[in-house]
C-alpha cells in the first residue's frame, strides 16, 4: 500500500534517475520542492521544459550553446592557434572559470571505452581533424589534451597524441600532480610520480 502522495512518489522516482541521486536524496529534494512557493516551482518546471528546445551543440566545437556557432568560437579575441580538447561540455565550464585559457575548445563527447563499444567513430575525432585543416585559415600550432586522469582518459590521450603528432606542431597534455593545500604524505605514488615528471623551473 502507498502511504504517500502518488504525485510525490512520481517526482521522487524521476529525480532518482538523475546521476548521483539516490532515492533518499530524491525524497529530500522532492520534499524541499514541496515547501517552495508555487511560482518558483513553475519557473523551475518551465526552465527544464525549454532546456532541450533552446540548448544545442555548436557545429564547430560541440560545446553546448543557444546560438551557433557558440560565443567562444565566435570570439575574435580568442587564440585560434591553440585548441584544448576535452571530454564533455562541463570540462569547458571548469577551465573557463580559471580565466587562464584564451584559446578554443573541442568537445569529444566522451572517451574511448572498447568495453562499452565506444571507439573513435563514436567520438568527435573526425570533426577535430577537419578543424585542423580549416580553422579560419589560421594554422593550429598546439593541441592541449585535457582528459580525466583515469584509464579511459589515459587511453584517449595516448590515442589522440599518436594521431595528432604528425599533423600538429605541438601536442601537450595538462599537468597532473599535488593539489594546492594538500600534504605530500597523503599523495598516492602515481600522483606523486606525475608531479615529479611534470616539474617546472622556479
Amino acid at each position: 500500500m502507498l502511504y504517500t502522495s502518488p504525485a510525490l512518489e512520481t517526482v521522487i522516482e524521476r529525480l532518482s534517475r538523475l546521476p548521483t541521486i539516490g532515492r533518499k536524496t530524491a525524497q529530500r529534494l522532492a520534499l524541499f520542492l514541496l515547501k517552495q512557493p508555487r511560482e518558483d516551482i513553475m519557473a523551475l518546471a518551465d526552465a527544464i521544459g525549454t532546456l532541450q528546445q533552446k540548448v544545442r551543440t555548436c557545429t564547430i566545437c560541440s560545446n553546448i550553446t543557444e546560438i551557433d556557432p557558440c560565443p567562444i568560437c565566435r570570439d575574435e579575441r580568442r587564440d585560434r592557434s591553440i585548441i584544448c580538447v576535452v571530454e564533455e561540455p562541463n570540462d569547458v565550464m571548469v577551465i573557463e572559470r580559471t580565466n587562464e585559457f584564451k584559446g578554443l575548445y573541442h568537445v569529444l563527447g566522451g572517451t574511448l571505452s572498447p568495453l562499452d563499444g565506444i571507439g573513435p567513430d563514436q567520438l568527435k575525432v573526425h570533426e577535430l581533424l577537419t578543424r585542423l585543416r580549416a580553422e579560419d585559415g589560421i594554422p593550429v600550432h598546439e593541441i592541449i589534451l585535457a582528459m580525466d586522469p583515469n584509464v579511459e582518459g589515459e587511453a584517449t590521450t595516448l590515442y589522440l597524441a599518436k594521431l595528432l603528432s604528425p599533423i600538429v606542431e605541438r601536442v601537450t597534455r595538462i599537468a597532473r600532480g599535488i593539489p594546492i593545500g594538500s600534504d605530500l604524505e597523503f599523495a598516492d605514488e602515481a600522483t606523486l610520480a606525475r608531479a615529479l615528471e611534470g616539474r617546472t623551473t622556479v
